[in-house]
């Protein structure tokens, strides 16, 4: 593995120890789809275990750092400089169908900047990952962001309501994170989503931004409805006015 800090390795650590869990009930939700059991309880309790045990694997080695999540909210402790972001499940839907593409999503926010993200799709085994100033790496590689300059000839990425009809060919996967990586690796050239929560996208955020692509800023404090536009940075500007009016 490439050199990494000791934070990313806590986080590689907790989210490879919290996928097993993760894996696991994926396969017994398969079954449980023809059972009359409620599958969203199911997919609740999932969500509860697997970010139980990204918190306790965190809070071992950073006692002090404090918390965002999906499902625990805003959790301050000593140190609120230092802020672990946690979606336990992002593309808990496609989860909950046994739609194989779904990810565990980590960041760390310090002194109010993404400086440490990963995303990890434990059914694909791909995890992405970047550091401020270190680029961005999917299970080791190196990626970077597509260089097309052609609107035409792009792939973008949707997600949430759209009260107008788009006219360049995209796709919607049901994960905001997974959408963010796949723009950081080269696979989307940009993607565009409203309305979001902080933890779908923080650690996409560096991620995009660590293999050479632009995000629209906004305020790491707004936790809630977040809009995000991410894309190569050949068609950003083309990208932005083409999206304007959604």
């Amino acid at each position: 593995m490439n050199s990494i800090s000791s934070n990313l390795n806590i986080m590689i650590k907790a989210c490879e120890k919290a996928s097993k869990i993760l894996i696991r009930d994926f396969g017994e939700l398969e079954k449980l789809q023809v059972s009359k059991k409620s599958p969203s309880d199911f997919v609740t309790n999932s969500d509860l275990k697997v970010e139980k045990i990204i918190i306790e694997e965190l809070k071992k080695a950073r006692p002090n750092y404090s918390f965002i999540s999906e499902e625990n909210g805003i959790k301050k402790n000593k140190d609120d400089s230092n802020t672990w972001i946690i979606d336990p499940i992002d593309g808990t839907i496609n989860f909950l169908h046994g739609i194989p593409h779904f990810a565990i999503s980590v960041a760390l926010k310090s002194n109010n900047e993404i400086v440490s993200g990963l995303i990890f799709d434990p059914i694909k085994d791909e995890m992405f990952y970047a550091e401020k100033n270190s680029g961005a790496f999917l299970n080791n590689q190196r990626i970077r962001v597509s260089n097309k300059n052609k609107l035409n000839d792009c792939l973008f990425a949707i997600g949430g309501k759209i009260t107008n009809e788009l006219n360049f060919t995209n796709r919607r996967s049901g994960s905001a994170a997974l959408d963010l990586a796949y723009v950081a690796a080269g696979r989307y050239d940009g993607y565009f989503q409203k309305d979001l929560n902080l933890w779908d996208i923080a650690a996409g955020i560096i991620i995009v931004q660590e293999a050479g692509g632009i995000i629209k800023d906004f305020n790491l404090k707004d936790i809630k409805n977040v809009n995000v536009i991410a894309s190569n940075p050949n068609i950003t500007v083309k990208f932005n006015e083409k999206i304007n009016n959604f």
